[in-house]
C-alpha cells in the first residue's frame, strides 16, 4: 500500500470515529431536534471535505445520512421513515452535504494546483539561477542536466545535442536513460516542422512520449527562438507539458549561454595572444637595441690601433657584459615560453640552502658587482628540493634588487628552514614599491612608473619567478619594509633531511 493510500485510509477512519463520537454525544445529551442533529452532522462532513478527497467526503455524507436516519428519525433504530416530512429532511441533508463536499473538494483541488504551479515556478527560478552561475566548463551540459534532475526531482534527465551527424547525450540521474538515437532524431525532425501552439495543452508542438526499459520518457524540443537546437529527455514524476516547455526554454538559454561563453573565451585567448606578441616584440626590440648598439660600438673601438691595453680590456668587458645581458634576455623568453606551455619539470635532490643562494649569485654575478650581499642561514641543513628552479627564481629577485636600488647599496638574503618550508627573503635598501603597484607586481610585462623611466627591462622577471615557483608548489610575494626598502619572499615546500643522514654526509 502506498503512502497516499495509507493516508486516505487514516482519513476514512478519522471520519468514522468523528461520526461515532458525534452520534454518541448527541444520544447522551438526548438531543431530539432534527435541525440541531443534521447541522452537527453537516459540520463533521464539511471538516472532512476540507481535509480529504471528494470520495472520502461523499462517503462521510452518506454515512452521516444513515446515522441521522437510524438514530434520530422515527422510528429510531431502523432505516424506516414513518413521517414523509422526514424524507424531505433526509434528502435535503444529503444534498447539502454532497454539494458542500464537492465545493470544498474543488476549492482544495484549485489550492493544490496553485501550490503546484508555485512550486514549479520556484523550481524554474532556481534552475535559471543555476544557468546564470554556469561557467565556460566542458562539463557545462552535464552540470545543467544534474541541476534539472535535482531541481525538478526527476529520476533521469538527458540533454541530446546533434554533433557531426550523431547525437551526444549528457545525462544525469540513475539509472541512465538508454534512448534510441532514432527516437531522438524523429523528435528533432518533428520539431523542425511548423511551430504551432496547442492552447488546450498549453504547450508548443513537438512533444513526444516514449517508453524506455519500462519507464515513461518525455521528449521535449529545445528551441532558440523558433529554431530547434536539441532535445530534452525527462523521466520520473509527472510534469505538466506547459512546465516542460518552459523548462526546455530555460535549458536552451543555458546552452546558448554556454556556447557564447566558449566563444568569448576563445576570443579572449586570441586577444591575449595578439597582445602578448605585440608586447613581447615591443619589449624585445627596445631591450635588444641598447646592448646591440653597445656591442657594435665596443667592437668598433677594439679595431682602433691606438687603444691601450687597459682601454681594450675595458671595451672587452663592455662586450662581455652586454652579451650576458642578451643571454639573460633570451633565457627569460625561453622560460616564459616553457611556463606558458606547462613544460617545466621538477627534479628534486638533496641540497643546502647555501648552495641554492650561491648558484643564484653566480647566475647574476655581473649585475651584483660592487654590491655587498649579506647572507644569513637559519639553519643551513640539507633539504630535498629542485635547486635549479629555486636558484633561477632567486637569481631574478637578486637581479631585480640590484637594478631598482641605488648603486652600491647592500642586499640582504636570509634563508630559513622551518615547518617543511624553505623561506628565502631578499631585502633591498631602495625607495620601495608604490602601494598601488603591489597587487600587479607579478603580472606579465608589468613595470612600475619608476622602472619605465629609469631601468630597461621587459617586465617578465617577476612573472617568471612566480611561474617557476608554481611548478614546485611554491609562492612568492613582496612587501615594503617599515624602515625603507622592499622585501621579496620565496616559500617552497621541502623535505628536511633526517638527522642521521645529516651526520653521515657532514
Amino acid at each position: 500500500m502506498s503512502w497516499w493510500r495509507r493516508s486516505e485510509a487514516a482519513r476514512v477512519a478519522t471520519a468514522a470515529v468523528a461520526l461515532a463520537a458525534v452520534t454518541f454525544a448527541l444520544m447522551r445529551l438526548d438531543v431530539a431536534n432534527t435541525a440541531t442533529v443534521s447541522t452537527t452532522y453537516l459540520m463533521v462532513v464539511l471538516l472532512v471535505a476540507t481535509t480529504s478527497r471528494l470520495r472520502v467526503a461523499v462517503g462521510t455524507s452518506v454515512a452521516a445520512m444513515l446515522c441521522l436516519n437510524f438514530f434520530f428519525l422515527p422510528p429510531v433504530g431502523t432505516f424506516t421513515i414513518a413521517d414523509p416530512q422526514n424524507w424531505v429532511v433526509l434528502f435535503a441533508f444529503l444534498a447539502v452535504s454532497l454539494v458542500a463536499s464537492n465545493l470544498s473538494a474543488v476549492a482544495r483541488a484549485r489550492h493544490d494546483e496553485a501550490e503546484g504551479r508555485r512550486d514549479e515556478l520556484a523550481r524554474l527560478f532556481d534552475l535559471s539561477r543555476d544557468v546564470l552561475m554556469m561557467t565556460d566548463s566542458e562539463e557545462a551540459l552535464s552540470t545543467l542536466a544534474r541541476s534539472i534532475s535535482r531541481r525538478f526531482d526527476l529520476e533521469c534527465v538527458a540533454i541530446a545535442m546533434p554533433h557531426q551527424g550523431e547525437w551526444r547525450l549528457h545525462a544525469a540521474g540513475t539509472p541512465a536513460l538508454a534512448i534510441d538515437h532514432r527516437e531522438i532524431a524523429s523528435a528533432f525532425a518533428a520539431a523542425q516542422a511548423t511551430l504551432e501552439f496547442d492552447a488546450y495543452a498549453r504547450t508548443y508542438a513537438g512533444h513526444r512520449t516514449i517508453t524506455v526499459d519500462g519507464r515513461t520518457v518525455r521528449l521535449v524540443p529545445l528551441r532558440v527562438g523558433t529554431k530547434p537546437i536539441g532535445v530534452l529527455a525527462a523521466s520520473g514524476r509527472p510534469v505538466e507539458p506547459g512546465t516542460l516547455d518552459a523548462l526546455a526554454g530555460v535549458v536552451a538559454i543555458g546552452l546558448e549561454r554556454a556556447q557564447l561563453l566558449e566563444e568569448r573565451k576563445a576570443s579572449e585567448l586570441t586577444r591575449q595572444s595578439e597582445q602578448l606578441k605585440t608586447t613581447l616584440l615591443a619589449s624585445l626590440s627596445h631591450d635588444l637595441r641598447t646592448p646591440l648598439t653597445a656591442i657594435r660600438v665596443a667592437s668598433s673601438n677594439l679595431s682602433q690601433p691606438e687603444l691601450t691595453r687597459e682601454e681594450r680590456l675595458e671595451q672587452s668587458e663592455v662586450i662581455r657584459s652586454e652579451v650576458e645581458r642578451l643571454s639573460r634576455l633570451f633565457q627569460n623568453v625561453l622560460e616564459m615560453a616553457r611556463i606558458d606551455a606547462g613544460a617545466i619539470t621538477t627534479k628534486s635532490r638533496w641540497t643546502h640552502p647555501s648552495e641554492i643562494v650561491a648558484a643564484a649569485r653566480d647566475h647574476v654575478e655581473q649585475t651584483l658587482q660592487r654590491r655587498d650581499v649579506n647572507l644569513s642561514f637559519d639553519p643551513d641543513v640539507p633539504v630535498r628540493i629542485d635547486p635549479r628552479l629555486t636558484a633561477a627564481a632567486l637569481a631574478h629577485l637578486l637581479e631585480n634588487a640590484a637594478q631598482y636600488t641605488p648603486f652600491g647599496s647592500p642586499i640582504d638574503v636570509a634563508a630559513r628552514v622551518a615547518d617543511d618550508t624553505l623561506t628565502i627573503r631578499v631585502r633591498d635598501h631602495g625607495p620601495g614599491i608604490a602601494p598601488a603597484e603591489l597587487p600587479r607586481l607579478f603580472e606579465r610585462f608589468f613595470r612600475g612608473a619608476a622602472a619605465k623611466t629609469h631601468v630597461s627591462g621587459t617586465g617578465m622577471g617577476l612573472w617568471i619567478v612566480r611561474g617557476l615557483l608554481a611548478a614546485e608548489q611554491g609562492r612568492v610575494w613582496a612587501e615594503n619594509c617599515l624602515d625603507g626598502g622592499a622585501e621579496f619572499t620565496i616559500a617552497v615546500p621541502v623535505a628536511v633531511h633526517p638527522r642521521e643522514a645529516v651526520g653521515a654526509t657532514s
